[in-house]
């Protein structure tokens, strides 16, 4: 049950041969016996869960289920639920109880999906380790000396420990495909504006973007289904006609131009990363693919650019978190500015303060020409790199992270180490185009690592089937830890 793909259990759910509630109580007793060992999850609530998973059970009984009915998924910190507790992982909002349902969260309730539970992140989503969580850090369940990846290494380790089907995560500069490529399980990041940010605490709100992580490509298609889709309240959601991210997954990959940019295969990537890419390109081309080599010469300026463009939003959205309407309050201050600053000193951790004063000095006057508009346009040269690759190719390829998932407190002392896990990741985001991560294999202590697949706007069902057709040729998305 618990290694099964959410087709079979849709397939078990829909012939009786399970129900929702038992399905959930499997996943909520898991939880409970395993989770103090990973620390994959922030709150559960078994009440709420189980009148989901009741209900759920009541649509199947009467002919109204889709396919995701009945199937527990477990929801990253950032995304607000009614009722429950919604902290994104920060001191700031641990006791904050959210009144309204963000738009994702909506969607899988109209699905009838079970919620079983918010996943532990990097606090306001600023981290590649997970470590920045005022929860603690998560344990990477193949090695629990690693991390998981961040920031959204809480919903990373419940997939691949199996203690949830399916998780929701975020993207703002590879926080679905950094965790899932380190913890071994499939994720993407759909094109910016195709899922609803509203309810999404925001980290960067050009660059912030929902998306799914489970164990497969063909997985991922289902939830995509559910998740995509125009919301007024969100004024950067993408209106669009509705489209079946699974209708191309068995379509051949014969004639298939897949692009390597010779900028993510040149110096800083480990060996035994560069060997499983290499091999999965080898796989590829006996499908019948062939690659081509291409350049994206301004992939280097990624990481600056992303470093400052994501702090200056940063700054601007986590402004609001002030101790006055929700969230934590200082306990003793003087007067109101000196509330302020308490509530902020002391709600906000190391990361997140880093973040914030970045972001504030590269808006301030004098330095807003020199930084933020310089990196503006720098963003504009990135993507039109892009536009012009896929003139020569139809998909690109390379690594997913540089190395295997590093030690825990390896790199917290050092944030630019830390920022450069992200080096091919960010550039995604810094353009809005979608991107994926799948397992290739294992490295450097038998470690997971991940093929990056990007690909055009729009283009998530064309990856689904690349991503897929590969899995049905290989089983390292079948590799589990536990």
């Amino acid at each position: 049950m618990f290694n099964a793909s959410l087709k079979q259990l849709s397939l078990q759910l829909a012939g009786k041969e399970i129900s929702s509630t038992e399905l959930t109580t499997e996943f909520l007793q898991r939880i409970k016996q395993t989770n103090p060992e990973y620390n994959a999850f922030i709150t559960v609530n078994e009440a709420m869960s189980l009148a989901q998973a009741q209900a759920a059970d009541q649509m199947i009984a009467s002919g109204q289920a889709g396919p995701l009915t009945g199937i527990p998924i477990a929801q990253k910190d950032i995304f607000c639920a009614k009722g429950w507790l919604t902290t994104c992982g920060s001191k700031m909002l641990s006791n904050f109880v959210s009144p309204y349902d963000a738009g994702v969260i909506e969607r899988f309730n109209q699905a009838g999906a079970v919620n079983i539970g918010k996943t532990n992140m990097d606090e306001f989503a600023m981290g590649s380790s997970n470590e920045t969580s005022y929860y603690g850090p998560v344990k990477n369940p193949w090695d629990h000396a690693a991390v998981p990846g961040g920031s959204s290494g809480g919903a990373a380790c419940a997939v691949a420990a199996r203690l949830a089907p399916a998780a929701t995560g975020t993207d703002t500069g590879g926080s679905i495909r950094q965790p899932a490529a380190l913890c071994g399980i499939s994720g993407i990041k759909p094109t910016y504006g195709l899922v609803s940010r509203y309810g999404m605490i925001a980290f960067a709100s050009s660059l912030d973007q929902g998306g799914p992580m489970a164990k497969s490509a063909e997985d991922l298609a289902l939830l995509l289904n559910v998740m995509v889709g125009f919301d007024a309240r969100d004024s950067t959601s993408l209106q669009r006609d509705a489209e079946d991210y699974a209708r191309d997954l068995q379509k051949p990959l014969s004639g298939l131009r897949i692009g390597l940019p010779k900028e993510y295969f040149a110096a800083g990537m480990n060996r035994d990363v560069a060997k499983a890419v290499d091999n999965a390109l080898n796989e590829y081309r006996k499908l019948g693919a062939q690659t081509v080599e291409i350049s994206l010469p301004n992939a280097p300026l990624a990481i600056p650019v992303y470093y400052v463009l994501a702090p200056a939003e940063a700054s601007s959205n986590l402004s609001r978190f002030d101790g006055v309407r929700y969230g934590y309050r200082a306990g003793s201050y003087s007067d109101l500015a000196d509330m302020y600053r308490k509530s902020r000193a002391q709600g906000f951790g190391a990361e997140v303060k880093r973040r914030i004063l970045i972001g504030t000095y590269v808006l301030s006057h004098g330095y807003y020409d020199a930084y933020y508009i310089k990196a503006q346009k720098l963003r504009r040269l990135i993507a039109q790199d892009f536009a012009e690759a896929y003139q020569q190719c139809d998909i690109i390829m390379g690594p997913t992270t540089p190395t295997v998932a590093f030690n825990l407190g390896e790199k917290s002392g050092d944030p630019i180490q830390m920022y450069l896990s992200d080096i091919y990741t960010s550039a995604a985001n810094l353009t809005g185009m979608p991107a994926m991560s799948i397992p290739i294999g294992f490295g450097d202590k038998n470690r997971p690592i991940g093929l990056h697949i990007i690909g055009n706007y729009f283009s998530e069902a064309h990856m689904l089937n690349v991503a897929h057709q590969y899995q049905l040729a290989t089983d390292w998305h079948t590799r589990s830890p536990v």
